[in-house]
């Protein structure tokens, strides 16, 4: 049961962080554009999907309370203000994207908080992280840091950098899914970006290196982990590839790409632990008996039937949107 659990939480995760991240860098990335069109063009490409995109932060987020309650209490203390703000963003976000459409004098105020939300959801889910590659400090599972301890340098640089990855996610999206000349603004956005994510990296790299993180001792302890950055690697060749033969899927595969090996090296790097590097996934687990129940039926139905709905609405909608079609 530990095991399952364990993995449904990663796969919740990492299918939020890819589906919901790439309509986020599409929300920041409509905050750049004048032209309404593209702006139209833009929302059409994410319509079908992006509320369904975050029910897989709600499906993470139950997985914690009922499979791994110790994390869940100590995660939602030590980031209570980030969490607090990204569903305030994800919210405003929301009633922007559906108002902006009926207002008529208003409109740039709907636009620039759907922009705006967009950003601050990403911002705090990469600070998050970042705060969390640092360490949570705890004594026995109980929160022993201040409000504002999760605000480091080091999450700071993390949170832009997922900025930059999710807008990568999003350019690639709309590249897939958009013709015309929206296509190719985002066709040309991909690259810089790419270049921009690539810095961050050898720039987080360098940073963890000066401030000796715990987990980087992971790295001469398991050598095996190079193969995750050699992975990334490959997802680089395969956006740019896309990007120099016009290849529209590629460059949002090979992004999916690079996301999942980052998202493998962390994971790596922290087992056995699911807060590094004080709490283990057997000390983090409830009781066998509550993992067996939850298992008869979000394990047998719920996940299930959502992975299936989620496949579904993506074949549905798997070609491209055009300019003179609306969602509304």
């Amino acid at each position: 049961m530990i095991t399952f659990w364990t993995g449904a939480l990663a796969l919740t995760l990492v299918l939020y962080v890819v589906l919901d991240g790439f309509d986020l860098g599409v929300g920041m990335l409509f905050g750049l554009s004048r032209d309404e069109q593209h702006k139209r063009q833009m929302l059409n490409s994410i319509s079908p999907v992006w509320d369904g995109n975050e029910t897989w932060l709600v499906l993470t987020a139950s997985i914690l309370f009922g499979a791994f309650p110790m994390v869940y209490s100590l995660v939602l203390s030590a980031f209570y203000l980030p969490i607090f703000l990204m569903l305030a963003a994800l919210i405003f976000r929301g009633v922007a994207f559906e108002f902006r459409e009926k207002s008529l004098n208003r409109r740039w105020f709907w636009d620039a908080g759907f922009s705006l939300g967009s950003f601050v959801a990403s911002f705090v889910q990469g600070a998050a992280v970042g705060a969390l590659v640092e360490g949570i400090p705890n004594s026995a599972g109980r929160f022993t840091g201040s409000a504002f301890g999760w605000l480091t340098p080091f999450s700071i640089l993390c949170g832009m950098g997922l900025c930059l990855g999710y807008c990568l996610l999003g350019a690639s999206w709309i590249v897939k899914k958009s013709e015309g000349e929206l296509h190719d603004i985002a066709h040309r956005y991909v690259p810089r970006i790419l270049m921009g994510v690539l810095l961050f990296l050898a720039v987080a790299f360098v940073a963890s290196l000066l401030i000796d993180l715990p987990v980087m001792s992971r790295w001469t302890d398991r050598p095996v982990l190079v193969l995750f950055p050699l992975i990334g690697v490959l997802a680089c060749s395969l956006i740019a590839y896309g990007i120099r033969s016009n290849r529209d899927r590629l460059p949002f595969f090979g992004t999916v790409l690079l996301f999942l090996s980052a998202f493998g090296t962390l994971a790596a790097s922290f087992l056995p632990y699911m807060v590094p590097f004080s709490i283990t996934i057997q000390q983090a687990a409830a009781p066998h008996a509550s993992l067996s129940f939850m298992f008869w039926g979000a394990g047998v139905f719920v996940l299930p039937l959502t992975l299936v709905y989620t496949f579904a609405v993506y074949w549905l909608f798997k070609g491209k949107t055009h300019p003179d079609e609306s969602y509304h």
